[in-house]
């Protein structure tokens, strides 16, 4: 039995690849959690992300999107004043334009997770030499996704940010192929085999 060596730096990670990094997400709740996840990541390690993630759940009212995107300046400046908090204004910022867009997004779609998962018609991608290892930060499928978000309002959900989103929520299946992780999903839900550059 093998695991994907990157989930054994810290408990928190290894539970987080044995139980959520990979499996479809169709909630737009936990959906927005990963993408909030992935913006306040970008120039740090995604093992500080899991760590402060209780952090972040108690700041920003359990990610939920519809409360944060009615914070105020004073909203701000309470949460820049959480010791344990990534104290960037800028990330904070954007996480609350995000939550204003995601808003937007929903009432065009009818949900996030429809409008996301409609980049692959509702399937998990397998692409071909992605279980050998040979993983991309970013692809086609990635640039697609972020040039829509960006032009729809988004913040720092680049190509290679978004790439980790969609490996997180279980649009693209990259666990190892000797992964346990790798099998349980795929026998689980729809895929599709593509080439690495889709």
């Amino acid at each position: 039995m093998s695991y994907c060596d990157w989930g054994n730096c810290s408990v928190q990670m290894q539970k987080y690849h044995d139980s959520e990094w990979g499996v479809p997400v169709h909630d737009d709740y936990k959906m927005f959690e990963y993408l909030f996840l992935e913006a306040m990541q970008c120039g740090l390690s995604w093992n500080l992300m899991i760590q402060k993630r209780e952090v972040f759940r108690k700041c920003f009212d359990n990610f939920d999107f519809e409360k944060i995107a009615k914070y105020t300046n004073k909203n701000i400046q309470q949460i820049l004043a959480v010791p344990e908090m990534i104290h960037s204004e800028r990330k904070v910022v954007a996480i609350i334009e995000n939550a204003k867009c995601f808003i937007k997004l929903r009432q065009e779609f009818g949900t996030f997770t429809k409008y996301l998962w409609g980049f692959t018609n509702g399937k998990t991608v397998l692409y071909h030499g992605h279980s050998d290892g040979k993983i991309p930060v970013s692809n086609g499928l990635s640039l697609r996704i972020s040039k829509d978000l960006k032009k729809r309002g988004f913040k720092y959900l680049g190509p290679v940010v978004i790439y980790s989103h969609l490996q997180a929520c279980g649009i693209i299946n990259d666990h190892d192929k000797n992964c346990p992780q790798y099998r349980k999903i795929n026998n689980a839900n729809p895929t599709i085999k593509l080439p690495s550059e889709k």
